[in-house]
This record gives structure tokens, C-alpha cells and sequence, in this order.
């Protein structure tokens, strides 16, 4: 899949490792639930390690993308939500180091509380 990426002057550069916006081909849309740092096997969360969560999350994300059919490569938009804003930054490491560019689309957003009192949730918008 080949995403064009979209960038304008006009607005704001990105702060990380995302893109203003992306247009996706024709294709099919999977919308893919939030995942949190839940270990498949037992239901509980990996950790209590923000990190450890992140990049349990992003696995439980490559598992569903991949059942689709799909890969990282096919992700146009993600929404990163995080109880804790001060982890922005450690967050947005671990998503450059996973996430192949060009970037995705993406939002970030600052909750309350996520579910089983994970400190990090994933979701994602993928075109094969």
C-alpha cells in the first residue's frame, strides 16, 4: 500500500512521530479496537512499567493488524490515549521505534483512567 502524505505550512509541524495527515488508497478499512498492555495468554496486564505496557499494546495492535491481513505499514491513523501526559515523550519514542514511516496519522489524548488500570491504550485505522 502506498499512502501519500499530506504536509502544509499552514498548520503546525508535527511533534513526533506522525504525519499532519495521510491520504489512504482504495482499499479496504479495518477499524481496530483499542488495545491495552493486556498479555493474551492470562488477561492481565504485563506490568506496571508504562513502557512495558506501550509496547505490549503495540504487539496486541501487530497481532489484530496482522489477522486482517494487514501490516504496520498499513496503520493511516492511530489514537494514543494516556493517563499520565507527562509520558508523551517516552510514549512517542517507542512508537517511532516501532512504527515504520512515513508516519501515520495520530492523536493523542489524555484520560482519566483506561480499563484494568492500564496507563496506555491503542487503537488504529488500517486500508489494505
Amino acid at each position: 500500500m502506498s499512502k501519500k502524505i499530506i504536509q502544509t505550512n499552514a498548520a503546525p509541524a508535527a511533534v513526533g512521530p506522525y504525519s499532519q495527515a495521510v491520504e489512504a488508497p482504495a482499499g479496504r478499512t479495518v477499524y481496530l479496537s483499542g488495545q491495552i498492555g493486556l498479555e493474551p495468554e492470562t488477561g492481565e496486564l504485563v506490568a506496571e512499567n508504562f513502557e512495558a505496557q506501550v509496547r505490549q499494546a503495540f504487539a496486541n495492535m501487530q497481532a489484530v493488524i496482522e489477522a486482517a491481513g494487514g501490516t504496520l505499514e498499513n496503520i493511516v491513523k492511530l489514537t494514543l490515549f494516556l493517563t499520565d501526559l507527562e509520558r508523551f515523550a517516552a510514549a512517542n519514542a517507542i512508537m517511532s521505534e516501532l512504527i515504520p514511516q512515513p508516519y501515520p496519522a495520530r492523536s493523542t489524548v489524555g484520560v482519566v483512567s483506561l480499563p484494568k488500570g492500564a496507563q496506555f491504550e491503542v487503537e488504529a485505522i488500517i486500508v489494505l
